[in-house]
């Protein structure tokens, strides 16, 4: 079996990519600038990277694609949102506790999850939690800004150190694109997640919206899955429209990217496994790539990184 790939970027449309990367950099103090194969890049630790393609108009970011959101590991969660409310250039998101339109801005401030549960309740579960006089834990979690171009940023605490850690997904069926990775990128599953059984597999998407939630009517957060490639996870939810995710190529978050060792013996991997090619083998800088289409028609990137 080839080794898993690691993580190697994110590729974004943008305006104006210096401005987008200076935006960045002053949210998250362990990035910076740079290039890499000709493009503009926001470097993070651990190797990862944020490119950018400048485009004339701006970006768009629907129909949604498979690729919702991407963020950061901080150290100080609520020292960051105390730092952004300062500052003019960024826009806190809300994170709304019920459909009646109350919020907060970091999800430790309503009421609390099970535990392994995904981070939401239900309208029935909020109402238990009320009758419980359940109270907000506190501490660390997760909050969300506004990012350039239209781009939604997660950031999430409180950890040893500051680090781009994932990528956010929506998926048509999770648990067939959790087989898909597996099965074609050799991709390890998301620590703590639990396998589905035969009757979990067959539903896409649950009957219960749950907050908080980024919309005042709630999400769908059942089922859910998610893999690990090195450092940053990519995770998702079921799509939480009628209509299908749409392609991502030319879109804000245009693809996502996995560095290997040999293009060559992937490329025949996947061909063979009947994988769809969006672009044959192509030069990238110094090195070579190959464009493939994951399960909800998310470009991925396959880049050849020599140790």
């Amino acid at each position: 079996m080839l080794a898993t790939p690691r993580f190697h970027h994110l590729h974004l449309n943008a305006t104006d990519p210096d401005a987008a990367i200076g935006f960045y950099t002053r949210q998250f103090p362990s990035t910076a600038a740079g290039t890499w194969a000709g493009h503009k890049a926001l470097l993070s630790p651990h190797n990862v990277m944020i490119l950018f393609d400048r485009v004339d108009a701006p970006p768009p970011v629907s129909p949604q694609s498979a690729i919702w959101h991407f963020g950061w590991h901080v150290t100080d969660v609520r020292g960051n949102i105390e730092a952004y409310k300062t500052r003019s250039e960024v826009a806190l998101r809300p994170l709304y506790t019920t459909d009646a339109g109350g919020f907060v801005l970091i999800n430790s401030d309503t009421w609390p999850a099970p535990k392994g549960k995904a981070p939401g309740l239900t309208r029935a579960q909020i109402a238990e939690a009320m009758a419980a006089n359940v109270q907000p834990p506190g501490g660390g979690g997760f909050a969300y800004m506004d990012g350039p171009d239209g781009a939604l940023v997660e950031y999430v605490g409180d950890f040893p150190a500051e680090h781009f850690d994932h990528v956010h997904l929506w998926q048509e069926d999770p648990f067939a694109a959790l087989d898909w990775y597996q099965t074609h990128l050799n991709a390890p599953v998301r620590p703590g997640f639990t396998p589905p059984t035969p009757a979990e597999r067959a539903v896409k998407r649950g009957p219960d919206k749950s907050w908080p939630s980024l919309t005042q009517d709630g999400m769908f957060r059942e089922p859910r899955a998610g893999v690990v490639f090195g450092d940053v996870v990519l995770t998702w939810y079921g799509n939480q429209w009628e209509q299908p995710l749409a392609p991502s190529r030319g879109q804000l978050q245009d693809h996502f990217a996995f560095a290997v060792e040999d293009l060559d013996a992937w490329e025949a991997k996947l061909r063979a496994e009947s994988v769809t090619f969006l672009e044959p083998p192509y030069q990238l800088g110094h090195t070579r790539a190959f464009m493939i289409e994951g399960p909800s028609r998310e470009a991925i990137e396959i880049v050849e990184v020599k140790s």
